[in-house]
């Protein structure tokens, strides 16, 4: 089934004076976050290990009119992450929206799996994510903020060859509860999205064999894999005023998938 066309309900300005800082900014996901809070007003910060990548991405936003800054920065080392909030803060003065998207993945049976693979999905991942919403807090408790973490469906049902991503996925769903409980006093709102199959990323071009993707489409109610501009929508909802009172909840974009999951296994 083909994806429908876009179309935001929002005014083009409803981020306009927010500054926002998507982490694994520079492809997939996180890009198409990036370019869609910038098309609806907001000064977008981008990070990730690749300069090329972060370059194309700002150039993307700015010659659609946007303001963007790209900074290097591995999210497993809270050092660099910090340098991140310090260019943010001299370039614009305050941060409003976190967006933690930055992660690894590989296929693997746990038997195989050596425990530093599994601890480097575990640090990009989950310790990636508590890192940059630790160093992001200052900033974003001046008038209140937003974060979004991405996580996924991985760990609703189990997952085979995915017992590391699983993992961190479900540690960054409990931390998203617990930060939204931590942190609201502060004025900070923390939400998260979960994404199925979407096209567009490396989940799909490099962990989904192509012959398996009529039989994966079928078993998705909605019969179709997703697009990183649905998840970008559905970011920029959470980044909004019209989700205000919306905290410690994960969204599920994902075509109704992880219902199907166990059904999936008995296939």
């Amino acid at each position: 089934m083909p994806q429908p066309p876009h179309a935001s309900c929002f005014r083009p300005d409803v981020l306009a004076g927010k500054v926002a800082l998507v982490t694994g900014g520079g492809s997939g996901i996180g890009a198409a976050i990036a370019a869609r809070l910038a098309e609806h007003g907001a000064r977008v910060a981008i990070c990730g290990r690749t300069q090329a990548k972060l370059d194309a991405m700002v150039g993307e936003i700015e010659a659609a009119g946007g303001e963007a800054l790209g900074h290097t920065a591995d999210v497993r080392r809270f050092e660099q992450v910090e340098q991140v909030m310090q260019a943010i803060e001299a370039r614009w003065g305050r941060l409003d929206i976190l967006v933690n998207n930055a992660a690894g993945n590989f296929l693997c049976p746990a038997v195989g799996l050596s425990p530093n693979g599994f601890g480097t999905v575990i640090d990009i991942d989950l310790k990636g994510t508590f890192n940059t919403s630790k160093a992001a807090f200052p900033l974003l408790s001046r008038a209140g903020g937003v974060v979004i973490n991405i996580s996924a469906t991985l760990h609703y049902a189990g997952t085979p060859l995915q017992t590391h991503a699983a993992s961190a996925k479900a540690g960054i769903d409990a931390l998203t509860r617990s930060l939204a409980m931590e942190w609201g006093p502060a004025g900070i709102r923390i939400n998260g999205i979960a994404p199925g199959p979407i096209d567009g990323t490396e989940g799909i071009t490099r962990l989904l064999a192509p012959e398996l993707r009529e039989r994966a489409e079928r078993l998705i109610p909605l019969r179709r894999f997703g697009s990183t501009a649905e998840v970008a929508d559905a970011a920029l909802f959470l980044a909004s005023p019209a989700s205000a009172y919306v905290t410690g909840a994960v969204l599920v974009v994902d075509g109704g998938q992880w219902l199907a999951g166990s059904m999936a296994l008995a296939q």
